[in-house]
C-alpha cells in the first residue's frame, strides 16, 4: 500500500529555528512572509501548510526561543540558593546571552514587538503577557526570600520585581544598541548596589 500525501521536503525544526532568528533580528512587523520563506528555504504554501500563518509561526518561534536563550532567567530564579543570588545570576547571565556574537543581540521577547499595527495588536499583547510572566516569576522569587527569612517582612516583592525587570529589559535594548558585555556588567553592578536599600537588608 502506498503512503498518501507527499512528505515535507524540508526540516521543520530547522525551518523554525531560522524563522526565530529572522523575527528576533527584525521583529514581527519588520519581517515579511517573503523574508521568512527565503530564510527558511521553503515556499509560501509550505509555510502555511506547516505553520498555519505568520502569527502562529511567530508564537512557535517565541516558544523555541524560550527553550534556548529564554531559559536563562528561569534557571537563575530556580537554581540559585538565595533571592539575591538569583537576581544577580539572572542579570549577569542575560547580559552574556544578550551579547553573544552568533545571535541577534538583546531579548527577542522584549524587542520583537516594539512596533505594531492594529493587525498585530494580538502579538503585542502576547509579548506583554510573556514579559509580565517573567516579572511575576521574579516577584515570586523575592517572596520566597521573605518566606525563607533571607529578606525582612517589610519588603515589597512587587516593587523589587518591577525594578529588576526594568533593568533586565533595559539591558536588552542597550545590547541591541551595541552595548558590550562589559558595559552591561557595569549596569548589573549598579543594579545590585541597589539591592540593600530596595530590600532593607
Amino acid at each position: 500500500m502506498t503512503e498518501r500525501g507527499r512528505p515535507r521536503a524540508f526540516d521543520r525544526a530547522e525551518a523554525l529555528r531560522r524563522a526565530m532568528e529572522v523575527f528576533w533580528e527584525h521583529g514581527y512587523e519588520g519581517t515579511s512572509v517573503t523574508d521568512l520563506t527565503t530564510t527558511m528555504g521553503i515556499s509560501s504554501p509550505s509555510l502555511y501548510a506547516a505553520f498555519e500563518c505568520k502569527e502562529a509561526l511567530f508564537r512557535e518561534a517565541i516558544e523555541l526561543y524560550g527553550t534556548l536563550q529564554g531559559g536563562v532567567t528561569a534557571r537563575a530564579l530556580r537554581e540559585e540558593p538565595t533571592a539575591r543570588a538569583s537576581i544577580e545570576a539572572m542579570l549577569r547571565d542575560n547580559a552574556a546571552a544578550y551579547t553573544t556574537e552568533d545571535t541577534p543581540h538583546g531579548c527577542m521577547v522584549v524587542l520583537a514587538g516594539t512596533t505594531y499595527t492594529t493587525k498585530s495588536e494580538t502579538v503585542r499583547d502576547f509579548l506583554g503577557e510573556c514579559r509580565s510572566g517573567t516579572q511575576a516569576d521574579i516577584r515570586a522569587r523575592i517572596r520566597r526570600g521573605v518566606d525563607d527569612g533571607e529578606l525582612p517582612e517589610g519588603v515589597e516583592p512587587a516593587a523589587v520585581a518591577e525594578f529588576y525587570a526594568a533593568v533586565l529589559y533595559g539591558m536588552s535594548v542597550r545590547a541591541r544598541d551595541g552595548a558590550s558585555r562589559a558595559e552591561l556588567a557595569k549596569v548589573v553592578d549598579g543594579a545590585m548596589a541597589a539591592w540593600a536599600p530596595l530590600t532593607g537588608t
